[in-house]
């Protein structure tokens, strides 16, 4: 039957049962049913007309149009559904570019093949709009828990039932060796939804650590609440997991609570996670403080924290080194996940030794270049002299609190400093200019000829060479590969430079060679001084 044939209302009553059906808006049905009818029009009047329909949203009615919009004539391609002002005066007075002409034309009966594709039409507007609905629907819920049913297994990756659609649980995002048969119910974390040509993506995972701490928000209702709050989260997926926690009442215990009564609550999510050790550590904002309650169960005897490198150093006794590490170094990985720190451990032993080596390496350093005997070495390193910059221009009172120093001595001491700094100095600048450095570089402010000799091994001859580097490639960093922590050298590391001195000279570098300008740079400051100013005031 046609479609024009049919009762008007029938048409409005089908979009009603089909957006019910799917959940979408009715609107989207009837515009899939006018576009579909407009496209039937056009087979029977000429593919190049510009045929549009429109279905009265009340009674059903459809009226087919053909539109002709007034263009310029050196710009009129189409003659049926464009025309020149000249032709327009027939049909209207003083046309415009831009008018358009409207005109109802009859309604076109819809054969066999027409009406084929006319619902090809309505169902692939469906398909997009249960699509947009299903996006919409799920990109709000992401970092949410949803409960699904299982429906298959594909190569691993388990197919979710999530009510409006399916998602997928990768296997790398499912804990151990968990497997699943259709119809099992699940409980997932959405990871991500992305819009993808055949339709939404929704990711689940079982593995992530905000699972976790979702699944604690769910069973403590003080996290719910805000009164406790999650910090930080670090998971061995099926094994072994920490979770770091602080409670903004004080009369609350943030451990205590997510443990629960008889350690219920943190059971309901032991279970959920087939097993997983779940260790709650207090949250505290001094790091090596909280490094210590993250190591637990083992005991620490010193932290020592270098904060530019985002390192530290744990010293344990020699009887807890096997459980600071964890198997396979568990522990002290999990621990390094919760603090975001490079975690280095040693022994009380290790650590004496380390220290032993380093004296004696400073010791050696100030005989063979002072000329010192032994004794009077080991009193410099001891006082806490560490280099020879330290002894040539330190203020001659430091050095007249050792032992047996008059001002004699300081002042000889810090000669001699001074003449092996200049040697290696001049050695350094003649091997740098010896490997090509230019002068520009060498006259740049900042830059000892020690560094310009390190900067030309690394094939930075020229001024322009410097202001192309990265602030990282200067004074090192950190890279963060799956998880792990990865040191990047910087070839002015071992100079002490650090990341923010860095880019200084590299901007500095960049404006006297006139890639920056100034005025340009100071404005923007201003602007992001303005911005957080703001930002500062609203807080």
């Amino acid at each position: 039957m046609a479609i024009t044939s049919a009762n008007q209302l029938e048409l409005l009553q089908t979009a009603e049962a089909v957006a019910r059906e799917k959940m979408i808006d009715p609107g989207l049905v009837i515009e899939a049913m006018e576009e579909s009818l407009a496209r039937a029009a056009k087979s029977r009047y000429g593919a190049e007309m510009d045929i549009r329909v429109s279905i009265d949203r009340k009674n059903g009615k459809a009226t087919f149009t053909r539109v002709r919009t007034v263009v310029a004539e050196e710009e009129l391609e189409n003659y049926q559904a464009e025309f020149t002002v000249e032709q327009a005066k027939q049909y209207m007075a003083d046309p415009e570019v831009g008018q358009q002409l409207i005109e109802e034309v009859p309604p076109v009966e819809m054969g066999r093949i027409a009406a084929q594709s006319a619902k090809q039409v309505i169902l692939q507007k469906i398909r997009e709009a249960e699509r947009d609905r299903q996006f919409e629907e799920f990109k709000d819920r992401v970092g949410s828990i949803v409960n699904g049913l299982v429906k298959r297994e594909e190569y691993g990756n388990v197919i979710v039932d999530v009510g409006a659609g399916e998602a997928i649980l990768r296997r790398n995002e499912k804990i151990g060796r968990e497997s699943y048969r259709p119809n099992d119910r699940i409980r997932v974390y959405i990871k991500d939804v992305r819009r993808e040509q055949r339709g939404p993506q929704i990711f689940l995972s079982r593995t992530a650590p905000e699972f976790m701490a979702e699944l604690f928000k769910m069973e403590v209702p003080e996290i719910y609440d805000g009164i406790i709050e999650i910090k930080a989260v670090a998971r061995d997926p099926g094994s072994r997991a920490k979770i770091a926690v602080i409670s903004h009442d004080g009369s609350i215990d943030p451990v205590g609570a997510c443990v629960g009564m008889r350690g219920s609550r943190v059971q309901a999510v032991v279970n959920e996670l087939q097993g997983e050790k779940i260790d709650i550590i207090p949250w505290n904002d001094d790091q090596p403080t909280f490094l210590v309650n993250a190591l637990q169960p083992a005991e620490v005897s010193k932290v020592v924290l270098d904060e530019e490198a985002g390192k530290i150093e744990v010293v344990v006794p020699e009887e807890q080194l096997s459980l600071a590490i964890g198997r396979r170094g568990q522990n002290v990985r999990l621990a390094a996940q919760l603090t975001g720190l490079d975690i280095d451990i040693m022994t009380e032993a290790d650590e004496s030794a380390r220290r032993q080596k380093e004296f004696e390496a400073r010791t050696k350093l100030f005989m063979d270049n002072l000329d010192l005997d032994e004794f009077f070495a080991q009193l410099l390193v001891a006082e806490g002299f560490t280099n020879l910059e330290e002894v040539a221009y330190v203020e001659a009172e430091e050095l007249l609190v050792i032992d047996g120093v008059d001002e004699a001595t300081a002042g000889e001491l810090q000669a001699r400093a001074r003449d092996v700094l200049e040697a290696q100095n001049k050695a350094a600048l003649d091997a740098a200019r010896a490997l090509g450095v230019e002068d520009s570089l060498i006259a740049f402010e900042g830059l000892t000829p020690q560094m310009l000799e390190a900067l030309a091994k690394d094939d930075v001859k020229t001024l322009e060479d410097f202001a192309t580097c990265a602030d990282w490639e200067l004074a090192g960093g950190w890279t963060t590969d799956n998880g792990e922590r990865i040191k990047d050298d910087g070839v002015l590391e071992p100079f002490g430079i650090e990341l923010e001195e860095a880019q200084n000279m590299i901007m500095t570098a960049r404006v006297s060679l006139g890639w920056v300008d100034i005025a340009d740079l100071e404005e923007e400051i201003a602007e992001e001084d303005e911005a957080a100013d703001a930002e500062g005031s609203e807080a």
